[in-house]
């Protein structure tokens, strides 16, 4: 059995920090996620573990680049790649938002909201 007493490590600790400032900062709430039912939300992870595939294979830099520019589902302005551990931060913030965004949803079919 999962021990949640024991204490969080600094990387889980910055996904759920990074989680809550997109929304209490930046805005995005449930209900604005709730919106995005075609994936996208799910896609902008994505893009954030690709650029960090640059890094690992640089062969391959115009077909990442290229995957990233059609993947990236919001304004080019909303595109805020930073460095590889800032990416995956950003990344898992935003798988916690579209998994969130999906058991609300999956609530609603089953009518219990």
């Amino acid at each position: 059995m999962i021990d949640f007493a024991k204490q969080l490590t600094q990387a889980e600790l910055d996904i759920v920090q990074e989680r809550r400032r997109q929304v209490e900062v930046k805005g995005w709430t449930p209900e604005h996620d709730d919106r995005h039912e075609g994936g996208e939300i799910a896609g902008a992870a994505a893009c954030y573990i690709m650029e960090n595939l640059l890094v690992h294979a640089p062969g391959l830099r115009a077909v990442i680049k290229k995957t990233i520019e059609m993947l990236w589902p919001w304004a080019h302005h909303w595109w805020k790649p930073k460095d590889r551990r800032r990416n995956l931060v950003k990344a898992g913030a935003l798988i916690i938002a579209e998994i969130e965004r999906f058991d609300r949803a999956a609530a609603r079919e089953r009518g219990e909201t």
